[in-house]
């Protein structure tokens, strides 16, 4: 028992340092919005981490993976260590003046973001497959945990350096600080995800099942991944920052994105409770479905309703998207696979759900032209047919 605890929270700690440098990117959008306001930071840093993750994904699953996930876990976690001390280094030097060049700088870190996510997520639910699958739940976990640290951190940096003088700099260079350290901690944990059958090449003499074969076999998997977050980042966090107005509460966008990251992080373990889990395709891929109830919710509550009830409607939106999400990663396949086979199902899951989040980026991208143009010909007095367009970047 002591030996899956400590498995556990190894497997959590790495799955928390998987994603703690990105969520650093969206949680201090605050404060390069102050810093960039001409470049819609979290948009657009966002529309140059997806095709890096997507685009480097894509080649391990189409091109087949070349070295060991032992070498691909240490490269990601070496990128997302580089990447959080250029982005302190940066903000230091530029002494946060702003500007095209920092923002490149920082554009680059985000790309390198995106290489480092898709190096770690697929390799680590591979091998977790073949070793022990309960060791997902906990990985799973430590992805929402991630999102919730740096929520947390990023709301008691800002307040112990509220009234001071240049706070929200320096509240910022606190939470990069610290946000840095919580990165190197993976790097010091020993990464036990191995097992004799760790090369590529299957031990088996039988020839592994190809890309399409294992989509095929697992296509509810893949369709619940894909409409998990493809909804969820058609809200989250661009929405949620640059569309709920103001509000009586202090840093209210911040207090939406802690609410989503709190709520996703709990929910992840409700599957704990085995009669809570779901455990039918069929019903996963339905709760999934009904999620698309979302869209139209969040566009009342925009609206006409309160920010107690949009409080509650991101919290829910979170629950939802940590719970299924760890229904969908952890359900029983319908085969067992062999080493080969699992990794490339793990390579196979993870595109799918960065499928999802990159074409909800694509949707917010053309609602954002759409709605530029609209507002180019309600100024020149023709009819503005998409003028509550802004309200809901989602399609």
């Amino acid at each position: 028992m002591q030996g899956k605890f400590a498995a556990s929270f190894q497997c959590c700690v790495l799955g928390v340092g998987q994603l703690v440098a990105w969520n650093t990117i969206l949680t201090i959008s605050d404060y390069y919005y102050q810093v960039f306001p001409d470049y819609h930071p979290s948009r657009t840093l966002t529309l140059v981490y997806q095709p890096f993750v997507l685009g480097t994904i894509s080649v391990l699953v189409f091109v087949g993976q070349k070295i060991k996930n032992q070498r691909r876990v240490f490269t990601g976690y070496c990128l997302f260590v580089i990447g959080s001390i250029l982005l302190l280094t940066v903000d230091i030097v530029t002494k946060g003046k702003g500007g095209i060049t920092p923002f490149l700088l920082l554009s680059i870190v985000s790309a390198g973001f995106g290489v480092a996510n898709a190096l770690v997520e697929g390799a680590m639910i591979g091998d977790y497959s073949c070793i022990f699958p309960d060791l997902i739940q906990p990985f799973a976990a430590g992805l929402g945990v991630a999102g919730a640290i740096t929520s947390v951190l990023r709301l008691l940096t800002k307040a112990v350096f509220q009234n001071s003088r240049d706070g929200l700099r320096k509240g910022a260079l606190s939470f990069l600080a610290i946000s840095l350290f919580i990165e190197l901690l993976p790097m010091v944990q020993k990464h036990r995800a191995r097992s004799g059958s760790n090369p590529v090449e299957p031990v088996e003499e039988v020839p592994p099942l190809s890309n399409q074969q294992l989509a095929h076999q697992n296509l509810d998997r893949v369709i619940s991944l894909f409409l998990i977050y493809a909804l969820t980042l058609s809200i989250f966090p661009g929405f949620l920052y640059e569309n709920t107005g103001k509000h009586s509460l202090h840093s209210y966008p911040l207090v939406l994105v802690t609410c989503f990251n709190l709520s996703d992080a709990l929910s992840r373990y409700i599957t704990m409770v085995k009669p809570l889990k779901m455990q039918s395709g069929k019903v996963i891929v339905a709760s999934v479905l009904a999620r698309m109830l979302f869209l139209p919710a969040f566009y009342i509550t925009t609206r006409y309703a309160d920010q107690g009830w949009m409080i509650t409607l991101t919290s829910f939106l979170g629950i939802s998207n940590g719970y299924l999400t760890v229904c969908v990663l952890t359900q029983t396949p319908k085969r067992t696979y062999n080493v080969s086979e699992a990794n490339a199902l793990g390579n196979i899951l993870v595109a799918s759900m960065l499928g999802g989040i990159f074409a909800a980026v694509l949707c917010i991208v053309k609602l954002n032209l759409l709605h530029n143009m609209s507002d180019t010909f309600g100024a020149a007095g023709k009819p503005n047919l998409e003028k509550d367009m802004h309200h809901l970047h989602v399609v």
